[in-house]
C-alpha cells in the first residue's frame, strides 16, 4: 500500500477514462435525440493473437456501454492484403459505420501503411492515416491518434496550462511518439524527442518538466532519469514473469524508483491504457459528427 503522500502523486487514468466515457455516452444520446444515426464502430482483427482478441472484445464492450454500435470483423491469419483492402472499401461505403479501426499488428504479408491509408480519413478513428497525421502537423482539426490524445488529457488533468514547459518524449514512433510531440507543440510546450540514435537519453530526460515514455522497453527509465517534480506519463505496457508461472504488467518506467521523484505519474496498469479506449469512443463520436456534416454537403467541417 502506498502512503497517502505517494498515492496523491498518481494520475488516475481509470477514473478520468470513466468520466470521459460517461460524458461521451450522454453526448451520444443527445446526438441521436437530434435525429442522427447511432454512431457505429467497425473493428477489424486479422489473425488470432490472444492479446489482440481480448483488447478487441474490450473495445466492443465499451462501445456498447457508450450507446454506440459495434461491428466486429474477424479475418484469418492467411488473409491477403487485397482481401483486407476489399473489406475496408466495403466499410468505407457503409453509412452505418462511422469509424473503422484495424487492430495492429498485422500479419507480415500485409503493409499496415497501405491499409491505414485505405481507410476514409473521416472514418480513420485511429488517426494514423496520412491525411489526419498531416492535419495534426499543421494544427488543423482532425482525428487525433487515441493513445497520444489520452496522454494529453491526462496531462491536462494536472496542468491547466503547459505553455513554456519542456516536454521530453522518449520514443519516436508514428503510433505514439511523433503525434504526442505534435500535440505538445500545439500546447506551446518546448518539445524534445529522444529516439534510438539520441546520444544521451538519460540527460535529456532529466531536463523534462513533462516526460512521456513510449518505447515498449520495460524498465528503461530509472528514477535518476527523472527531473524532480516532473510529470511522468508511462505509455509502455509489458507482461513480465514473476515466478511460479505468474506474470504482471509493467511500464517503460521503473515505477517504484520514479514515484518518489516525480511530481505526478501514471501507474501501469490503470494509467494510459483506459484512456486509449475512452479516446477511441471520443473519436468515433467525432467521426459520426463529420459524417453528418458530409451528408449536409459540408465535407470540410
Amino acid at each position: 500500500m502506498l502512503s497517502p503522500e505517494l498515492a496523491a502523486k498518481l494520475i488516475d487514468g481509470k477514473g478520468i477514462a470513466r468520466t470521459l466515457t460517461d460524458q461521451i455516452g450522454r453526448e451520444v444520446q443527445s446526438f441521436m435525440d437530434e435525429g442522427n444515426a447511432v454512431p457505429g464502430l467497425a473493428v477489424v482483427l486479422v489473425g488470432n493473437d490472444p492479446a489482440s482478441e481480448v483488447y478487441v472484445k474490450n473495445k466492443a464492450i465499451q462501445t456498447h456501454r457508450a450507446g454506440m454500435r459495434s461491428f466486429m470483423n474477424m479475418m484469418p491469419q492467411s488473409t491477403t492484403q487485397n482481401e483486407l483492402l476489399d473489406l475496408i472499401a466495403q466499410l468505407n461505403a457503409n453509412p452505418q459505420i462511422h469509424g473503422i479501426l484495424v487492430q495492429l499488428p498485422l500479419p507480415p504479408q500485409i503493409d499496415p501503411a497501405i491499409v491505414t491509408n485505405a481507410i476514409a480519413p473521416h472514418k480513420d478513428v485511429d488517426g494514423l492515416g496520412e491525411v489526419n497525421a498531416g492535419r495534426l502537423a499543421l494544427g488543423i482539426d482532425g482525428i487525433v491518434p487515441c493513445t497520444p490524445l489520452g496522454c494529453l488529457m491526462l496531462l491536462q488533468s494536472v496542468h491547466e496550462d503547459m505553455t513554456g514547459k519542456h516536454a521530453v518524449v522518449i520514443g519516436a514512433s508514428n503510433l505514439v511518439g511523433k503525434p504526442m510531440a505534435q500535440l505538445l507543440l500545439n500546447k506551446n510546450c518546448t518539445v524534445s524527442v529522444a529516439h534510438i540514435h539520441t546520444r544521451d537519453t538519460k540527460a535529456l530526460a532529466r531536463e523534462g518538466d513533462i516526460l512521456v515514455v513510449a518505447t515498449g522497453k520495460s524498465g528503461l527509465v530509472r528514477g535518476d532519469w527523472i527531473k524532480p517534480g516532473a510529470t511522468v506519463i508511462d505509455v509502455g505496457i509489458t507482461r513480465v514473469p514473476v515466478g511460479d508461472g505468474k506474470t504482471r504488467l509493467v511500464g517503460d518506467v521503473v515505477f517504484d524508483e520514479a514515484l518518489p521523484v516525480a511530481g505526478r505519474i501514471t501507474p501501469v496498469p490503470g494509467g494510459v491504457g483506459p484512456m486509449t479506449i475512452a479516446c477511441l469512443l471520443h473519436n468515433t463520436l467525432q467521426a459520426a459528427r463529420y459524417a453528418r456534416h458530409i451528408q449536409k454537403g459540408n465535407p470540410s467541417s
